[in-house]
């Protein structure tokens, strides 16, 4: 490196962190040749490759089995309430993960003339993830019903539209197009840091209050905490503990190992804190689906005594389906199908 970094934190500087911990965007910010950290985990080679921060590579790829599980076990919650809205914000994380997979690694190395493109995409995503994670934070209040077109396309078009933004200013920044600069990237600080941290602390305030005023039970409130300590602890490591830890691993890990694991960790919570307050489907199930858990209440002892639900139809049947008034016969008094349709 040209110059060594300033090792005092700085507003809009990225410095003091890349000195510390290898940021995607490092090798791209703070000076002329990127800013290279002053202990970071050893390379191994892999058929000619060099392979960087080889132990936090292998946590990505448990990261993609793990939410890759979660993906499906929410798929699979055909009736709980945001299925289909949290379920981008693990697409995004694991679209994240991958990008960070693929730079971190050197699998894209830094002199590649796509790296700063790809970074770009990368930042994009990161903000893009803590922005649909906001989102979901109002579906509880259920300003928006959850599942319809409103609902699911607000956050799917707005997503894309902060992914575009933030990763323009990130292009630009490091291509030094117009205002932005790479010796001075405050913009992409602020983003960075600021506005990806206040998505996630009004997302945690949300469901707080979701919980406080909403839910009976209290337990979900104990997954909020262990995620946001989760995450705080890995952002602590990330950015003060990493070079103490690489020089006590002898540069075999470093803090990057661990933050990607706490990271990891407050996602599964996401989804243990979301998977509580929806355990129950048929509590938060809508439409139809829940009279056929009522037909019973509806019919009367005599009914009950002469075959319930099925002699019931019975005799409708033998009287001409006199009794449905005109509606089918495998419509209630109203017409409404005693039989639910399926949601999805």
């Amino acid at each position: 490196m040209s110059t060594a970094p300033d090792l005092k934190f700085a507003f809009g500087n990225f410095n003091y962190i890349c000195s510390t911990v290898s940021l995607t965007l490092c090798p791209l910010v703070g000076d002329a040749d990127g800013i290279e950290p002053i202990c970071y985990s050893r390379n191994v080679r892999l058929v000619d490759t060099l392979i960087f921060q080889p132990s936090t590579l292998i946590v990505h790829f448990i990261a993609l089995v793990m939410t890759a599980i979660m993906i499906y076990h929410i798929r699979s919650k055909y009736t709980a309430v945001g299925r289909k809205e949290i379920i981008m914000f693990f697409y995004l994380y694991m679209l994240v993960t991958i990008m960070d997979l693929l730079l971190i690694s050197g699998i894209i190395p830094t002199s590649s003339d796509l790296y700063p493109y790809l970074t770009g995409v990368h930042l994009g995503l990161i903000s893009a993830t803590f922005w649909c994670l906001l989102l979901n934070g109002f579906v509880g209040f259920q300003f928006a019903e959850d599942g319809t077109p409103l609902s699911l396309w607000s956050i799917r078009i707005s997503s894309f539209v902060v992914f575009l933004a933030v990763a323009f200013l990130s292009i630009a920044t490091f291509q030094k197009i117009g205002p932005f600069d790479p010796l001075h990237p405050v913009a992409l600080w602020v983003v960075f840091f600021i506005f990806n941290g206040a998505a996630l602390l009004i997302y945690v305030i949300l469901q707080i209050v979701l919980v406080v005023n909403t839910l009976d039970d209290r337990w979900p409130l104990g997954d909020i905490v262990f995620g946001i300590g989760f995450f705080a602890v890995g952002q602590v490591i990330l950015y003060v503990f990493s070079l103490d830890i690489c020089n006590f691993a002898k540069h075999y890990i470093d803090g990057l190992f661990f933050g990607t694991i706490s990271t990891l960790l407050s996602v599964m919570m996401v989804y243990k804190y979301w998977d509580s307050i929806t355990k129950e489907d048929l509590e938060f199930s809508v439409g139809s689906k829940q009279n056929v858990w009522e037909v019973k209440e509806l019919l009367g002892e005599d009914e009950m005594a002469n075959g319930g639900l099925y002699g019931h139809h019975q005799q409708q049947h033998q009287q001409g389906y006199g009794g449905y008034n005109g509606a089918s016969p495998a419509s209630g008094a109203y017409g409404q199908a005693h039989f639910y349709d399926e949601r999805y």
